[in-house]
């Protein structure tokens, strides 16, 4: 089914699975254009063609949701692109903060053979290498995400680290992806899937100071609420 989408209009469906499954809502034109990196009237023509395909419902000033085929469609890009990055990491020796984006590309040309040597290779994870859900090899379930935000914790909670999100609200307040040195720089003070801290103090102004083995850091408030993590 995935041939019946174009790169693009992949890449669409997948931001729309994604936006949905965080906010439960259909998806605006405007939060779809941040996620996707480009101009409102652009992801309103897209829209208009993905309907016109049967991939999505979109109804103007309303948004936009997946139908069962559009779903089906994010769901596969979605698992290809999270057992990539799983793979590149554990069998070919990249850094965690490198795979993103050879991931983005990747994830629409391998074939349903190679999705499953990879997958059998890795022991059919659920869970891929940021500790995100990895949809089911026949595209009919998907993990439930039971993390909650490190921004939202109070001082003297303990948490472990469960995903960084490849995307996360900068300072513009618009989504954007992670650059290899932000990754690179959490995994430096241990703040990678899997690490425990403790919630030390949470400033008025948004500033959260953790603390782990690596010792106490401080992180803006934005950053906090794209780490997921499980109270200890």
């Amino acid at each position: 089914m995935r041939e019946e989408a174009s790169e693009s209009m992949q890449d669409y469906l997948k931001g729309i699975y994604l936006i949905n499954r965080e906010s439960g809502e259909p998806v605006s034109t405007s939060e779809l254009a941040k996620k996707v990196g480009v101009s409102a009237p652009t992801v309103t023509s897209m829209l208009v063609k993905l309907g016109e395909k049967k991939f999505i419902k979109y109804e103007k000033y309303k948004g936009a949701t997946l139908t069962k085929k559009g779903e089906t469609i994010a769901l596969e890009v979605l698992r290809h692109h999270r057992l990539i990055e799983t793979y590149l990491v554990e069998f070919l020796g990249y850094d965690w903060s490198e795979v993103h984006e050879e991931a983005d590309v990747l994830e629409h040309h391998i074939s349903e053979e190679l999705e499953r040597r990879i997958a059998n290779a890795l022991g059919n994870p659920k869970y891929g290498l940021y500790g995100a859900p990895i949809p089911s090899a026949d595209l009919a379930s998907i993990a439930k995400d039971e993390t909650t935000k490190l921004g939202e914790h109070s001082p003297g909670d303990l948490v472990v680290i469960e995903r960084v999100k490849e995307n996360y609200i900068g300072s513009e307040n618009s989504p954007r992806t992670r650059d290899s040195e932000e990754l690179q720089y959490l995994a430096g003070i241990g703040i990678t899937p899997g690490e425990k801290v403790k919630v030390e103090h949470v400033a008025p102004f948004g500033m959260i100071t953790v603390s782990n083995k690596k010792g106490k850091h401080s992180l803006p408030k934005e950053v906090s609420m794209s780490i997921h993590v499980k109270k200890i």
